[in-house]
């Protein structure tokens, strides 16, 4: 099979899935809901009902986990001077201080380790598969979290910026060591601005799905769609688009801090498995 058909079948495949007789509405109103799904970073000052949140933390701790282990910890920010510490080191976005609900998921290694010593066990240090292993149940619990917001009219963004500055974040959120913060979330009531505004587009499903083995695009098509992706700009203007990009986002003085940090944390975890 060539490229090209791969492409096409891939597409073929989800039109085919779109379009499949028999499902019900309520699969229709959950796929629909995905489709729409976009980051809101601007509220309302109407706050996150009790009940809400408890439903958003129940669906969060439904997710898929590994070994039933649920590996992490979601962290409830109420207090304001931890919001703004918050905000603070996440490079002072203001929304995540004024979210009314904010939540942070810890990849959390050590219930697990203690209840082990705990039983009599002698059981390794935590190494940093562990922590990968963690990280993956903090994430699927966070989306989760997210679909349980969108069904609820709430809007949520990601602050990735989580990553960075990890000694003060372990620090705000007093989290000891085994237990680091990977994935933040700010939720709450969209204002109409952030429900008018334009999801932006998504690669093609040909650009990022493979049949049986990882398959290297050529790189013109690769910055073409990328342009297209990040902005309104023809496929001539493709480099300069890409040059902003890279200056803006991958060369940034955030980006190189996440990076530091994220290895500074693994490095707190042994690589030997002793």
């Amino acid at each position: 099979m060539g490229e090209r058909d791969e492409v096409e079948r891939v597409g073929g495949v989800a039109e085919a899935g779109a379009t499949r007789a028999g499902r019900g509405a309520d699969a229709e109103a959950i796929l629909a809901s995905l489709r729409a799904r976009r980051s809101v970073r601007a509220y309302t000052g109407e706050p996150v009902s009790a009940a809400d949140e408890r439903a958003i933390l129940e669906a969060a701790c439904q997710a898929p986990t590994a070994g039933n282990e649920q590996m992490y910890t979601i962290v409830v920010v109420r207090d304001e001077g931890e919001r703004r510490e918050l905000e603070r080191t996440c490079d002072g976005q203001p929304f995540v201080s004024a979210a009314p609900l904010l939540l942070v998921f810890c990849a959390d290694v050590r219930r697990w380790w203690r209840a082990f010593a705990a039983a009599g066990c002698a059981p390794r240090d935590p190494g940093v598969g562990d922590f990968l292993l963690a990280t993956q149940d903090a994430a699927i619990a966070a989306q989760n979290a997210v679909v349980a917001a969108e069904a609820l009219g709430l809007g949520s963004c990601y602050v990735g910026d989580i990553l960075e500055h990890g000694e003060e974040q372990r620090r705000i959120l007093g989290c000891p060591a085994y237990v680091v913060p990977v994935v933040m979330l700010a939720i709450g009531h969209p204002t109409d601005q952030q429900r008018a505004r334009r999801k932006p587009p998504r690669f093609d499903l040909g650009q990022v799905v493979c049949e049986d083995r990882y398959r290297e695009l050529p790189v013109g098509e690769v910055s073409d769609a990328i342009a297209a992706k990040i902005s309104s700009a023809s496929a001539s203007a493709g480099a300069e688009t890409l040059r902003h990009f890279c200056a803006r986002k991958w060369d940034s003085d955030f980006s190189r801090e996440m990076t530091r940090s994220v290895r500074a944390t693994m490095e707190g975890f042994p690589f030997t498995g002793a």
